[in-house]
């Protein structure tokens, strides 16, 4: 199953905002399905980045609060120093592309005349 640092970025926000948060809502603001959204959250259990709290929602329905403990903190930063190199070798390869076709238009321009 794919789960890059994107989703693991995205996943450690929705958690540090709102704890209590289901894991259908979870999987509506990450735009995945429940079971994508079960997978991540074991995930992020096993490796011990989320500390599961099981609790009383309301009358005889039991919830959980995902914890984020300080190993994912430290996993959170590396993951988005690494997300954030990546998006930035994509943004130089965008621009380089940008002005390649900014040439190829303005070249278009000129041979028009």
């Amino acid at each position: 199953m794919v789960f890059d640092d994107g989703l693991r970025r995205s996943l450690f926000r929705v958690l540090q905002t709102d704890p209590q948060t289901s894991q259908r809502a979870v999987a509506k603001v990450l735009g995945v399905s429940l079971g994508k959204a079960n997978y991540c959250l074991k995930a992020f259990i096993d490796k011990g980045w989320v500390r599961p709290r099981r609790f009383q929602h309301n009358g005889n329905k039991w919830s959980y609060a995902y914890i984020v403990t300080p190993d994912g903190l430290e996993a959170k930063e590396r993951i988005s120093v690494r997300f954030l190199q990546c998006k930035l070798t994509e943004y130089e390869a965008l621009q380089e592309e940008i002005e390649e076709l900014r040439q190829e238009v303005k070249n278009y321009r000129c041979s028009d005349k």
